[in-house]
């Protein structure tokens, strides 16, 4: 059973269009402890909902204007689930399963006994405990799935739908996504100088280093083995140019060290970019062009960026001046 103490912090909301009802409401509410916030009518209460978000209300089903029965709808429509008793002077078998069957946690009937009133509130805050616990439970086993336990960035399998909706997003607003693919050059001579787990520690480091480089907007994944792939949100050629290599440099500056081991490594990377009037591309075929950019750049000497323009290949490019002179330089060490 819950204390006074404990239960000041939660929050109950009232609603009934009868001002003798709310009083005797509130005051067995607060004798209980309870926060409470009282409305006169569903719409006032759907204000109230969204601002104050109380943890359970309990509802009138006659009110003028938004009724019962509607403000129930629009509370499960909602993100958060907020329990929800009806309150009502309708007593007949037909309207209690009439609230019941609408989604309300329980129905009480006017006049009621306000020690009841205040068991069952008590039990459904209860209930509304164990379903939020369940609610966190399952977002962090989703997080377990999507997240790769060593770099602690997304895994392949949550990436792609990921960047589905963003290539949506862009091509809806006219914005452009950028993909890289990131390689780190000789990465077996890590392992094979020291061991598997500097290895390990140094994948860990690189996740490090490419998440203290994006902006929250953006988002990468651990490809496979030594591979990384980023998204980089609403950017352009120039932008996706900076970003990696910024990257690179980084990487190439950084020691590695871990107990008595110790190297340095670089990276290779490539990117593709979607723009206004470039073919309109899913996921996974947008990863394999910044993939031949990769390898491109994995060809010509390794540590450098190279860029893939396969609106080019369409003839559809509309390269601007800056993505035009990428396409012509050499990116990274020369």
């Amino acid at each position: 059973m819950s204390s006074k103490v404990e239960n000041q912090k939660r929050k109950v909301l009232t609603v009934d269009d009868d001002p003798e009802s709310l009083k005797i409401l509130k005051k067995a509410l607060e004798w209980d402890g309870y926060q409470v916030e009282t409305a006169n009518s569903g719409s006032e209460a759907v204000a109230k909902i969204s601002e104050w978000r109380p943890h359970l209300v309990l509802l009138d089903v006659n009110m003028p204007g938004l009724n019962g029965l509607e403000t129930l709808s629009f509370l499960r429509n909602g993100q958060e689930y907020i329990s929800t008793i009806f309150v009502s002077g309708k007593s007949s078998p037909d309207d209690v399963m009439r609230g019941l069957d609408a989604g309300a946690d329980d129905y009480i009937c006017k006049p009621f006994n306000p020690l009841e009133l205040l068991s069952r509130i008590r039990c459904h805050l209860r209930i509304k405990d164990i379903r939020d616990e369940l609610t966190r439970a399952n977002a962090r086993l989703k997080e377990l799935v999507d997240i790769d336990d060593l770099t602690g960035l997304f895994n392949m399998r949550s990436l792609y739908q990921k960047l589905d909706y963003e290539l949506d997003r862009s091509s809806r607003y006219n914005r452009s996504v950028a993909v890289v693919m990131m390689d780190m050059d000789h990465f077996k001579s890590a392992n094979d100088e020291n061991d598997h787990l500097f290895g390990s520690y140094i994948l860990a480091e690189v996740g490090k280093i490419i998440k203290e480089n994006m902006r929250k907007v953006d988002f990468a994944a651990r490809y496979g083995g030594d591979e990384f792939l980023i998204v980089l949100t609403e950017t352009n050629a120039e932008g996706a140019e900076t970003f990696c290599e910024r990257l690179r440099t980084t990487i190439e500056s950084t020691t590695f060290t871990n107990d008595q081991h110790s190297k340095k490594l670089t990276s290779s990377l490539g990117y593709a970019i979607t723009s206004e009037g470039s073919p309109s591309v899913d996921a996974r075929t947008l990863v394999r062009y910044a993939d031949r950019a990769l390898y491109n750049s994995k060809e010509k000497g390794r540590n450098r960026v190279e860029y893939y323009d396969f609106a080019a290949e369409s003839g559809t490019s509309n390269v601007t001046t800056i993505g035009k002179q990428l396409l012509r330089r050499n990116v990274g060490n020369k």
